[in-house]
């Protein structure tokens, strides 16, 4: 047994003494190389524990709650259950630190990866509005303007932007024929070589718009990286690619991708032949630097995608790092679909009067995209309405949210077992795996898929028209990247969601926190598509 493994089963033994109020001990004692909030102890006369704090109820007691004879559906039920209090978390760690992959890998004793998960209470995990607010109108009041520089203009055509002739043939090629607000705002300030902020609801063109100033800068006579781009997620940061090849593919720009779960060897073979952008993950991308396989002498453009996400606590040490070892004199974009002012206060250290391109909260509303709910009162009727919807969604493409990766595994098996044609893609398949299901997905051939919040923000999908949550995301700031995934670009675009009595609470946050009203599902949903 391994050292980690240790700490974790004495941690076990603590919490079900903490549960019981027997022995209540401090948790950094056992378990000091993670962060989480102190004395996670459930007491029914006190009800304020950092875990009821961040999760809205007490911690979860493993299986005693299970009366009579204990079914492996009734443990999955369990299990799941305990998933969605822990899933933001997870996914955090998981990304950003290493060493609990091995733990969470431990499949059949999850309790073990759950009950350290108890202890965590992540910043911003419980939404409060009024403190959005205060913080937002602290850093953009008055008194923070010698920070920004003004920038107002905006530029109605792509050819009133003095782009390369050559770029221009790449935008128009890709399909682009009258900016966006945030390219008509974002673009030129950005090929100016000036630091920007730029927010801007999901499909919209945030893309597009960091991608273009980055090649319009490029100095394509010099095949070194001259641009690096970090995005939060594997799929996103081959889409990215994918969209900097086709803008740049006048241009002759040489992109790669350096993400984990794929070959180091090759990363170094592509890197060491030369490229001007590199596109990756926080983990990869420092260890290409560590190992001085990708040289950062070159670079003068370094871009923040999806800052939400990247400047979380996750990630925050990971990039410092990496700016650390930037010449000091990096341009630095940051773009995100909502920026929390956390992300905001922080790119303040590393970001030299930067243009700010904000919308305000609400403002953040995808227009395009009818929002509407269905009350299901039970999770177990779920299955059921999903069920009868599935020949609605086989008209168009659809994408199906929930909260947890075995959640995934349990519904692609319970659609299949009756008969329906789902795909399935989430964090725990090896990489070629998911990037097999997602082609399938993107020709047409698959049209219904089921993943997580992980990957939300990777999925760029243009036929993508309805969106199923069939869980409700744990933080509101997650609703716009999931429903963000219909209705790219300005399309028209449906999004449910399944709401039990437990989430109507959830459902009023999301609507007052996009200051939007969703509706209860009509009969005709298939005429709205």
């Amino acid at each position: 047994m391994d050292g980690q493994t240790e700490v974790v089963n004495r941690t076990i033994e603590m919490y079900l003494c903490c549960l019981t109020g027997d022995h209540p001990k401090n948790w950094v004692k056992w378990v000091p190389w993670i962060e989480y909030s102190y004395n996670c102890i459930y007491q029914s006369s006190i009800k304020t524990t950092p875990f009821e704090v961040v999760y809205g109820r007490p911690p979860p007691t493993l299986l005693s709650h299970i009366p009579g004879t204990t079914s492996v559906d009734a443990v999955d039920k369990v299990s799941m259950e305990r998933d969605a209090f822990l899933t933001q978390v997870k996914h955090r760690l998981l990304e950003a630190q290493n060493r609990m992959e091995q733990i969470y890998d431990l499949k059949h004793r999850e309790v073990e990866f759950e009950v350290v998960m108890a202890g965590l209470a992540p910043e911003g995990s419980q939404f409060d509005a009024r403190q959005y607010d205060a913080k937002m109108n602290e850093l953009l009041s008055a008194d923070g303007q010698d920070f920004f520089t003004s920038y107002d203009e905006v530029y109605e055509s792509f050819d009133a932007m003095g782009l390369q002739e050559n770029l221009l043939r790449g935008i128009y090629a890709y399909g682009f024929e009258k900016p966006s607000a945030i390219q008509q705002r974002g673009i030129v300030p950005f090929c100016k070589g000036l630091d920007v902020i730029q927010q801007a609801q999901s499909g919209t063109g945030k893309t597009a718009t960091f991608c273009s100033g980055i090649l319009q800068q490029l100095d394509y006579g010099v095949v070194e990286c001259q641009a690096l781009v970090l995005a939060p997620t594997r799929e996103l940061a081959q889409q990215i690619e994918k969209v900097m090849r086709a803008l740049g593919d006048y241009l002759g720009v040489k992109v790669h991708a350096c993400v984990g779960g794929t070959s180091v060897r090759e990363d170094q073979r592509i890197l060491s032949s030369g490229v001007h952008v590199v596109v990756g993950t926080p983990g990869r991308v420092f260890d290409m630097l560590r190992r001085q396989s990708l040289r950062p002498d070159y670079i003068k453009m370094f871009v923040l995608d999806e800052a939400d996400e990247m400047l979380s606590r996750g990630f925050k040490d990971q990039i410092y790092d990496i700016f650390q070892l930037l010449p000091s004199k990096v341009q630095v974009g940051v773009f995100s679909a909502t920026m929390p002012p956390e992300a905001l206060e922080i790119t303040r250290k590393f970001m030299n009067k930067p243009v700010r391109i904000l919308v305000k909260r609400d403002e953040l509303t995808l227009e395009g995209i009818k929002q509407f709910y269905v009350n299901v009162e039970k999770e177990e009727w779920k299955l059921e309405t999903l069920c009868d919807l599935y020949e609605t969604l086989a008209i168009t493409q659809s994408v199906i949210f929930v909260n947890t990766r075995r959640k995934v595994d349990w519904l692609t098996d319970k659609m299949r077992s009756r008969d329906h044609t789902v795909s399935a893609t989430h964090g725990d398949m090896d990489q070629n795996t998911r990037d097999i299901i997602m082609r399938e997905f993107r020709s047409g051939s698959s049209r219904v898929l089921i993943t997580t919040d992980l990957l939300a923000r990777g999925i760029d999908v243009q036929q993508v028209s309805l969106v199923i949550n069939y869980d409700l995301p744990t933080q509101p700031e997650n609703y716009l990247h999931r429903i963000g995934r219909g209705g790219r670009f300005g399309r028209k675009g449906v999004a449910i969601n399944f709401v039990t009595k437990d989430d109507e609470r959830m459902l009023f946050d999301i609507q007052k926190f996009y200051n939007v009203v969703v509706e209860e599902l009509p009969s005709n949903v298939a005429d709205l598509l």
